[in-house]
């Protein structure tokens, strides 16, 4: 049975091997990667040689527009919850394109939304995520 977003106890997991933690390769994303907007997300990426994992994500939200850590916890958590339930539709994405890449994206709102506007915002972003992947492979 494959994992579905509707279905809560579908495994659907976030485990480490899949964060993207190397200072060094996030460096390299923002020098080098591409970037696109889907507010409230601003997104960066770069196809990388393929490590057996689609996909290394990095989430993060601003200090600036969020002063209290207790605000960016929570950005980050409905952020990641958002990126949990979607993403096997990005990984068939990858896979269907025999690329893997770096992921970044970052919430550049300065208000909180909840979660059923953000996974409303996630269903619009995948999409131009695969158009922006697309575009890249064709030129």
């Amino acid at each position: 049975m494959s994992p579905s977003r509707d279905n809560p106890s579908s495994n659907c997991r976030f485990p480490k091997s899949e964060r993207l933690c190397s200072r060094p390769l996030i460096d390299h994303l923002y020098a080098h990667g591409h970037k696109l907007m889907a507010f409230p997300y601003s997104i960066h990426w770069i196809p990388v040689d393929s490590s057996g994992i689609p996909c290394k994500v990095l989430i993060s939200t601003s200090k600036r527009k969020f002063h209290h850590a207790v605000d960016r916890n929570r950005v980050k958590r409905l952020t990641r919850e958002c990126y949990r339930r979607h993403k096997d539709q990005l990984f068939a994405i990858l896979n269907a394109s025999g690329i893997s890449i770096l992921l970044s994206i970052n919430y550049i709102h300065n208000e909180i939304m909840d979660s059923a506007q953000l996974d409303h915002k996630f269903d619009k972003l995948i999409p131009q995520l695969e158009k922006s992947i697309q575009e890249h492979l064709h030129s």
